[in-house]
């Protein structure tokens, strides 16, 4: 008999790239650092901004604004807390004008505007600068105000008024504002229910937080295009300030997103649903990596806050037939000291969280937190993008996959579901589906493209990945997408 003889080094290479190795955790690759709050001081972050002279700004929700010295310190523990400001209404934003100096605090009922002219560390001038919207000082009356946009206009998203979401008793709750450099507010967009953040990517495009309710099936990320409709009709009675938008025909409550899309003109379907229970269930804070890579590989994507989960997850978004849509992916779920509201980049790529339970609940169990994640320099094994196709889908990974196992189908499972779009309070997942992932190929080392039949507009899509493997035998950190679906582009 003849038998071929195998170099004993060959065996060893193969079996040790056929074991899968440790998993990998989320440690490795960012680290999370809790920085200790002033002894006696309540600081329930609302807002939080990176000052060009170091300092990071926080508002909290009791109507002052502090000032943290050293926040990149090695030692988090070092940090110095000096009161910039006190005596304002529940600021949830705060946003720093490098053209005057100025820095802009989003209040309940106003933007108003702080400086320290003697450089004493403490505003000493505090100034309206805007109040275009309505208050009578119902407990859910939020407003949450953005940072700055390219043209140096401030955006205010409005809570409705009562628990139920189904009240706008004074001009522009449930609308988003947009303020001027001259601090004109202007009415940009109705549909609003209850915000919990709002955000602006690296292409301009405007996002806010919309939580579960009325007309939201599941929390969710909405795009605050000019003119357009977001969801929740209790707001629409304040188009008779706004003659310049036009309202929509009122819908039956019951239906589908897919089937507003078609008979709202003015509708904007959410960018993300996030699956209740599972991604979040108060989302809230929307940050754009903005950081050119020094927050690591996921640049231009969005980090989003959720308060009553006390995690982040992570959103790739991409236009397909003049609307938004997107995957998103689960990216920090433990550690934090309180309910994650907002966050903001240092210039370095350090990511500061602030948080607040404020007596809803929270995972993180402090009444607030301000906290700080770093990247360490290694790449985790992750989907960068997930790309929708005419057909399908295509992955593109941060390290090269396993050609064997990444191009076998059985690697892959979807399901589908949606929500009902109602009047009544959120909704239970409806209209499940199991997708068929009918052919996989290789593009190139990192990029798969998965043939999908059973592609199902207005549904969330959640892809499973558990048998991927990287080229090193290192599994995905994250092996579950959620990508929402408004749009599938043509052929």
């Amino acid at each position: 008999m003849n038998y071929s003889v195998v170099p004993l080094a060959l065996i060893l290479l193969t079996a040790t790239h056929a074991e899968d190795k440790p998993s990998p955790k989320l440690s490795d690759y960012y680290t999370l650092e809790e920085i200790p709050l002033p002894q006696g001081e309540m600081i329930e972050a609302g807002g939080i901004e990176w000052m060009p002279d170091g300092r990071l700004a926080v508002s909290t929700r009791r109507g002052e604004i502090w000032m943290i010295h050293n926040g990149l310190g090695d030692d988090p523990t070092k940090v110095e807390f000096k009161r910039f400001a006190h005596g304002l209404h529940e600021v949830l934003g705060v946003a720093y004008n490098k053209k005057d100096g100025y820095l802009y605090a989003c209040e309940r009922g106003a933007i108003t505007r702080l400086k320290d002219r003697d450089n004493d560390g403490e505003a000493d001038l505090i100034e309206n600068f805007s109040d275009g919207w309505g208050i009578n000082g119902d407990y859910h009356e939020y407003a949450f105000g953005s940072k700055f946009d390219p043209e140096g206009a401030l955006w205010v998203v409005l809570c409705l008024t009562g628990s139920g979401g189904a009240e706008a008793n004074t001009p522009f709750r449930g609308w988003g504002m947009r303020i001027g450099p001259d601090g004109e507010a202007k009415p940009i967009c109705s549909g609003v229910r209850s915000p919990g953040g709002i955000g602006q990517d690296s292409k301009g495009h405007m996002y806010y937080a919309d939580n579960q309710g009325p007309w939201n099936g599941t929390s969710s990320i909405k795009w605050m295009k000019p003119g357009s409709f977001t969801g929740n009709p209790s707001g629409n009675i304040w188009y008779k300030l706004a003659p310049d938008l036009k309202k929509p025909e009122e819908y039956k409550s019951g239906g589908r997103i897919a089937e507003a899309i078609e008979k709202i003109p003015e509708y904007i379907p959410p960018v993300a649903q996030l699956t209740h229970g599972v991604l979040g269930r108060s989302t809230a804070g929307i940050i754009c990596d903005t950081t050119g890579g020094k927050f690591g590989p996921f640049s231009d994507q969005l980090f989003v806050c959720d308060q009553g989960q006390s995690n982040i997850v992570r959103i790739f978004v991409e236009e397909v037939n003049g609307y938004l849509q997107s995957a998103t992916f689960r990216f920090m779920e433990e550690g934090f000291g309180s309910g994650n509201l907002v966050g903001v980049f240092a210039p370095d790529g350090t990511f500061f969280i602030g948080g607040t339970n404020r007596g809803w609940g929270s995972r993180g169990k402090k009444p607030g937190a301000v906290d700080r994640v770093r990247w360490t320099g290694k790449v985790p094994f992750e989907v960068l993008e997930m790309r929708v196709q005419h057909d399908g889908w295509e992955l593109e990974f941060t390290h090269p996959v396993d050609p064997e196992i990444a191009g076998d189908k059985a690697s892959y499972s979807m399901k589908t579901h949606a929500y009902i779009f109602q009047s009544s309070y959120g909704s239970p997942e409806v209209d499940k589906t199991d997708a068929i992932i009918s052919s996989v190929t290789l593009k190139d080392e990192k990029t798969v493209k998965l043939q999908v039949k059973g592609m199902v507009i207005g549904s969330i899509h959640t892809l499973t990945m558990d048998a991927v493997r990287s080229m090193d035998g290192l599994p995905l950190l994250n092996n579950t997408a959620y990508y929402t679906l408004n749009q599938i582009p043509k052929k």
